[in-house]
This record gives structure tokens, sequence and C-alpha cells, in this order.
């Protein structure tokens, strides 16, 4: 099958006279070169823009550790094979061959989160400057003055999802007390700067590049954040080696109030269960109950 005409006319603009075939899951040039190529219906535009420019914020922040994006836009006229064509997103970004991430590119990965990512700051604040998508769900972001706020906000977004689907009335009643209770208390005490996160880091976004050894981070859903954020989930569904962790934190220490580390770990990965709960419900509904159970409990009411 031959790649829509759309990524041949992008990659001319460098490279003219380059064609595209089919290379199973890529596209490959006849200059050699492989990339990665998706297209989708007209209501998936600003999902496309979301990891467009989540990509480009990690490329500026630590070069090579996620595919780099090529271009990504809506097909005009010009570019159309078909009228039905026009006016679908198309996205394109360089092609990386990715296995399981291995221990040793664990330890190199926890490095440059460190280091690299999570030293990228924002002089807007917290957030981010256009909606993202952590799955399928659509982060609102904006730009916030407080870390408190801006994760509150997060966590409202999903409570308004679950209302909008009809049903978890207990459920939401527990969020209400989590965003009344558990935030301001876990949250307001941190001293922080909005570093670059990944927003959706678990260990089916990582791996290693089978020509180089390195590891990569991809489908991201970014925004600006307290940097613990984005170690969360991977502890949820293992799979990212505990080498990543420990490397992490010898370059990144814990923040103040460390004795509430895990505390704040569990409320961040109360985020990525509500998410769960709205893209999949079932147990995940579940599981965030009983996360809520105990963030309430260690955390009681006045």
């Amino acid at each position: 099958m031959r790649p829509h005409r759309v990524f041949e006319r992008v990659l001319q603009r460098d490279q003219p006279g380059v064609t595209l075939t089919q290379d199973r899951s890529s596209l490959r040039s006849s200059a050699g070169l492989r990339y990665f190529a998706k297209l989708a219906s007209s209501s998936e535009g600003e999902q496309y823009v979301g990891e467009a420019e989540s990509l480009k914020a990690i490329e500026r922040a630590a070069p090579g550790l996620a595919p780099k994006l090529i271009d990504c836009g809506i097909i005009d006229t010009d570019s159309k094979e078909r009228d039905s064509d026009v006016g679908r997103p198309y996205f394109l970004s360089e092609f990386k061959d990715i296995g399981s991430l291995s221990s040793t590119a664990a330890k190199v990965l926890g490095r440059r989160l460190a280091t690299e990512l999570h030293t990228y700051k924002s002089s807007k604040g917290f957030g981010f400057q256009v909606p993202t998508y952590c799955g399928q769900t659509r982060q609102d972001n904006g730009w916030y003055e407080t870390w408190t706020a801006c994760f509150d906000a997060l966590v409202g977004g999903l409570a308004d999802k679950l209302k909008a689907q009809g049903g978890y009335e207990p459920l939401r009643k527990q969020i209400e007390e989590v965003r009344e209770r558990v935030i301001p208390a876990l949250l307001d005490p941190l001293i922080i700067e909005p570093v670059l996160l990944h927003g959706d880091l678990w260990s089916g976004n990582t791996g290693v590049d089978r020509s180089t050894g390195e590891p990569v981070i991809f489908d991201p859903s970014s925004y600006f954040g307290h940097n613990e954020a984005d170690l969360a989930i991977g502890r949820m569904f293992g799979g990212i080696p505990d080498s990543f962790y420990s490397t992490y934190h010898e370059h990144l220490p814990k923040s103040e109030p460390r004795e509430q580390y895990a505390l704040r770990q569990e409320l961040y990965q109360l985020y990525h269960y509500l998410n769960h709960t709205v893209l999949f419900g079932g147990a995940y509904a579940g599981s965030a109950r009983r996360n809520m159970e105990r963030l309430l409990k260690e955390i009681p009411g006045r």
C-alpha cells in the first residue's frame, strides 16, 4: 500500500524528489530513512496537536529522548488524495525501532529525566499551552500560578467526565473530599518550580532504541508540573526497572517534606486510577476508591 501523498509533500520541502514506501509499521524514504506516520479523522486533530507540542517540548528539554517530530498538520486541497481527506489531521515523526526497557537503559533514563527533562522549566506557570490527551482523555490544561491549583484542575476534570458518564456518585463524593482535604494538605507545603513532564510515563510508553541501546519515551501527554508526578504511574503497572527510580533520585532527591513522598505518590497515582475509570470503568473504580480511602485516612478532616 502506498503512503498518503501528504507525507511525501512534507518531506520534499527539505528533500526535493524524495519518495516513500510502506515498510511494515513505518515508512521508508528513497534516501533510506524511516518515519512513523499516522492519519486520523477530523475530530482527532486536537489530539495530534497535543502530542506534537509535547514532543517538541521534550526535544528542547532532552534531545533524542523521544522520537523527533517532523510535522503535524491538516490535509488541505493541495495535499488531498480525495475530497474526503480535506480537514483530516496528519502526524509524521522519525521512526525508532523500540524494544523493552532494560535495567541498564532504565538507569540512563532515570538520569536523563532527573538532569534534563525535569530541569526544563516553564516561565508561564504550571500547565501547558494546548490540551493534551492521557490515553483518550482530554486534559484541558491552561496555566496556573500554583501546583495545587493545576493538579486540582486535572483531578476536577476527571470528576466532571465521570459525572457526564452517569453514576459514580459515591466515587465523586470521595473525589471532592480529596480535593478539599488531601490535595491542599500534600501539595501546598511544596516549594517547587514547574518542570516538563511526560505525563503518561508507564512502562508501555518507555523502551530502548534497538539501534543505539539508548532509552526512549513516547506517546506523551505533557504539561509542566511537579517532577514526582511523572514517577507515579510506572509504579502502578510495573515494568519499569527499580534501577530507574534509584538512579533518578541519586540525581534529583525527593521533594521536602520527604516524609510525605509516599503519600504524594499515592495522590499522583489517583489521577491515573481515575483516568482509567473514565476510560475503562470496572475494577479501576475500585482501585481509585481504595486509594482515596487510604489518603483520607492519612489526612483526616478538621
